[in-house]
This record gives structure tokens, sequence and C-alpha cells, in this order.
């Protein structure tokens, strides 16, 4: 597995080795040991799934406390991936890294805690998995408003076309009204 440094040294781009012919593919996806190897060891707890159709953009989300760790990854289609650093102590605090995933691909995105977490559907529709480091804690949730002027998220949507968002997307705070990490 190849790991790729991003603009915010703790955020990773992880490129798995696959391994193809006529038939199509195989890849590991997670691997302890590997993972550890290459300087990831973290515990995980919970897989997630979601499928969205183009256009749909969940995010920026993020839990106050229990904070999560996110192993990102797209298992048919194309997003685009942010992570918004969230920590005060960081040199990167207020930060975002934007890259596109996809299925031909086969990158993840290593999102470690402290960051606020969305992505934005350009395919027809995209089915994107996940693992994390700690459970989901609705009550510890918190929402940034996914097109905050002072994050100035560059959101490749097609011309013309609105995110198709949640309620509680649409009511996110704005970064400066944000709660932080420390």
């Amino acid at each position: 597995m190849e790991v790729i440094a991003t603009a915010i040294p703790d955020v990773k781009l992880l490129r798995p080795r696959a391994f193809g012919d006529a038939r199509g593919f195989f890849l590991e996806t997670w691997n302890r040991k590997s993972f550890a190897e290459a300087g990831l060891d973290f515990d995980f707890v919970q897989d997630n799934h979601s499928r969205s159709r183009q256009g749909t953009l969940r995010g920026l989300h993020y839990q106050l406390k229990q904070p999560q760790g996110k192993l990102v990854r797209v298992a048919t289609g194309r997003v685009f991936d942010v992570a918004v650093d969230l920590r005060r102590s960081s040199p990167s605090f207020g930060q975002s890294i934007g890259v596109i995933l996809t299925d031909e691909k086969h990158e993840m995105l290593w999102v470690p805690p402290g960051f606020a977490h969305g992505f934005c559907v350009l395919s027809q529709s995209a089915n994107f998995e996940y693992k994390c480091t700690d459970f989901y804690a609705p009550e510890q949730e918190r929402t940034i408003h996914w097109n905050d002027p002072d994050l100035a998220i560059n959101w490749p949507l097609p011309k013309g076309m609105e995110p198709i968002l949640s309620a509680k997307d649409e009511q996110g705070n704005a970064f400066r009204d944000a709660d932080y990490y420390s």
C-alpha cells in the first residue's frame, strides 16, 4: 500500500495494491498488519455504507466527544471528499483538504479524529463506505455549513447544480461559531 502525504500532514491518501485480470480485480481495503506497518495503527469499531445520487452533499460532520477517525473509500462512483481540521492546537487549524475518490483508482482517505468530514457525489450515484474509530453518538454530532465562506471549500458541483442536502446539513453552523477540539 502506498501512503501519500497531503497538504495537511495528519490526513493521508492511501493507494492499496489492486490485482486485476480479465475477470475484474481484488484488493485489500483493510489489513491491520499492513496498515500498522505503514504507520496507520487504528482500532475500528463501526463500518458505515451510504448510497447517494449525484449532487448529494453530506457534511461537514464531526462528533465533539467521541471523535471519530474515518477511513473512507468509494465502492462505486466518484465523490469529492473533504476533511477540515478543527484542532485549535494544530498548525493547520481551519484548513481543509479535498480529494476526488473513485471506484476506478481504489484510493482511500484517512481522516483522523479532530476533523470535520463531508463529501459530494459527482457521478450518477455513489456507494461510499467508511470505517470509524469510535461509535456514532448523535448527541455529540455537530455540523458546519458546507459552504461556509471562512472555509471557502471549492466543491466541484456541476455548473448550475445546487447540492442536495439533509435538513441537518442545511442548518449547519458557521465555522466561526463551531465547537472545536483543543
